[in-house]
Order: structure tokens, then C-alpha cells, then sequence
């Protein structure tokens, strides 16, 4: 993983989310990830944001877990709330520190690229089933790219991510990214 600005690039990431949450006008609606709704993609990047606080500060994800809310309905008020949260507690963490994942035990500096990524990925499922601008940012795409291809042959087993697309070699950056996690920017959609 190439030395990237990660808090720099989870700000971007989390204003390119922003942007496409404020677009949502249909909370049912299908998004590429089979696995959710608008609704539930849109929870999942808020429940991911609650854990970053209690996970930099040690906890476990067994001790984290009983701290978590219930979301309410508004889900932008959610996510601004929990957005600004975890942005904090990533500016006050030694990106050197442990984090202890359900799956390992990794650096701050570590667990950012994988949020940042996360929410990178949502935010084009998001962008996609709310039919808002697709293209996100080159230098976050780049960023994520080095955290997901040498990941390649994993990413499918970790069952977190449907099979590969095939794609061209000379296709955008962006679109073989997403191929990689299993999305096909060239399928109409819904599908």
C-alpha cells in the first residue's frame, strides 16, 4: 500500500458519500450490491462509522458492539453525526496504534485505508441506485486501487465481495476497481 494522505482521502471520501446521500429521494430502491436497499446500504456506512471511535481506543469489536444506537430514520442527520465522529477520532489516533478487528488485529493507519475504501465503493453503489454522478474522485480511486489489488485473489473467498468482472487491462482505474469487488459499470441497472 503506497503512502497516501488517508486522512486527507477519508474526508474526500466521506464528502463524495455526502453528496450522493443528499440526493436519495427513494429509500427501497435497488443498489449493485444485491445484498441491500438504499436504506440498508445507507445504514451499513453509518454502522461502520459508529465502531471507529470505540475501535481506536482499544476495544474490542465484542466490547464496541454494546456501545452502538439503533439508527433513527433520518438517516443524513446519522451519518453527519457519525461522520464527524469517526473523522475526529481518526485526527486524535496514533496511525501506529493496534486496532483489534472480528479478524485481526491491525494499525490505525491500517483500518483507515480499509474504511476509506468501504466507503469509496458504497458511495458508487449509492451513486448508481440513486442514478447521481458516478465518477468518483482519481487520487481516492488510485488510493483504494492499491488497497484492493493485492488483494485480488482473496477479496471473492472473503465472501464480502461478489466475483470479479472481467474488464479490459486499459479501462479507467475506476472501472477496473470496481470490476475487482465485483460490480459492472457497464450493466444497465437496475438489473
Amino acid at each position: 500500500m503506497t503512502d497516501y494522505d488517508w486522512l486527507e482521502l477519508q474526508r474526500t471520501a466521506h464528502e463524495e458519500f455526502s453528496r450522493r446521500l443528499e440526493q436519495v429521494t427513494d429509500w427501497e430502491a435497488p443498489t449493485p450490491d444485491t445484498d441491500w436497499n438504499v436504506r440498508q446500504l445507507v445504514q451499513h456506512v453509518i454502522d461502520e462509522q459508529q465502531w471507529v471511535s470505540a475501535l481506536l481506543t482499544g476495544m474490542t469489536t465484542r466490547q464496541a458492539q454494546g456501545l452502538l444506537n439503533p439508527l433513527s430514520d433520518d438517516l443524513r442527520a446519522e451519518w453527519r453525526q457519525h461522520s464527524e465522529r469517526a473523522t475526529n477520532a481518526w485526527r486524535e489516533a496514533s496511525h501506529d496504534a493496534p486496532v483489534h478487528l472480528s479478524y485481526d488485529t491491525v494499525t490505525v493507519r491500517e483500518y483507515l485505508a480499509e474504511q476509506v475504501s468501504d466507503v469509496a465503493v458504497h458511495t458508487w453503489d449509492l451513486a448508481k441506485a440513486v442514478g447521481a454522478d458516478e465518477k468518483l474522485d482519481d487520487d481516492l480511486v488510485e488510493a483504494v486501487w492499491s488497497v484492493f489489488a493485492p488483494q485480488k485473489e482473496t477479496l471473492e473467498a472473503s465472501g464480502l465481495f461478489a466475483s470479479p468482472v472481467a474488464v479490459d487491462d486499459d479501462a479507467p482505474l475506476q472501472s477496473r476497481l470496481l470490476a475487482l469487488t465485483g460490480r459492472d459499470v457497464r450493466a444497465p441497472f437496475p438489473s
